[in-house]
């Protein structure tokens, strides 16, 4: 396992792009290494606990209000709403928007250990978005977000 270093730096600092962490996981997403069925297993598990939540939701004030924000902002290729016809495309940041809300809003999904990397349902929506905003398959969505599920970030 390759370790990267990583900490805060000044904007003085000028820090080179293949030293920021975005470069670093984007490293780590590009990374030919093969997904191990059991995350695979446990990424659908999660995107189906995400869909889950978010359904149980959808009428839900808040979340009513995030989804006629996002359905403000048509956009192709874009990407759907959870509970919208998939035809109806938004910009991805919105689309990330409004199902982010509908999977926060209940949080049935809270059996996530705080151990872990950061919370499926913090990370599931946007990427998702993009997924589907770039026209990528099933196997790249879950190489993303297994990328998410291995970065841990210590202090």
């Amino acid at each position: 396992m390759r370790v990267h270093t990583v900490r805060t730096h000044k904007s003085a600092e000028n820090l080179p792009r293949t030293a920021q962490l975005a470069w670093k996981i984007a490293e780590v997403a590009a990374d030919p290494v093969p997904v191990a069925p059991a995350v695979i297993e446990m990424i659908g598990n999660r995107i189906i606990d995400n869909a889950a939540v978010a359904a149980a939701s959808i009428a839900r004030r808040a979340v009513v209000s995030a989804r006629n924000q996002a359905g403000a902002h048509p956009y192709e290729p874009g990407a759907t709403i959870y509970g919208y016809s998939t035809d109806r495309r938004v910009s991805p940041e919105w689309a990330a928007w409004a199902n982010g809300v509908a999977v926060s809003e209940l949080d049935f999904h809270d059996t996530f250990l705080a151990a872990d990397c950061s919370h499926p349902g913090d990370n599931i929506p946007p990427i998702l978005a993009v997924a589907q905003h770039c026209g990528l398959s099933g196997a790249e969505l879950v190489r993303g977000l297994a990328t998410l599920c291995y970065l841990r970030l210590d202090s």
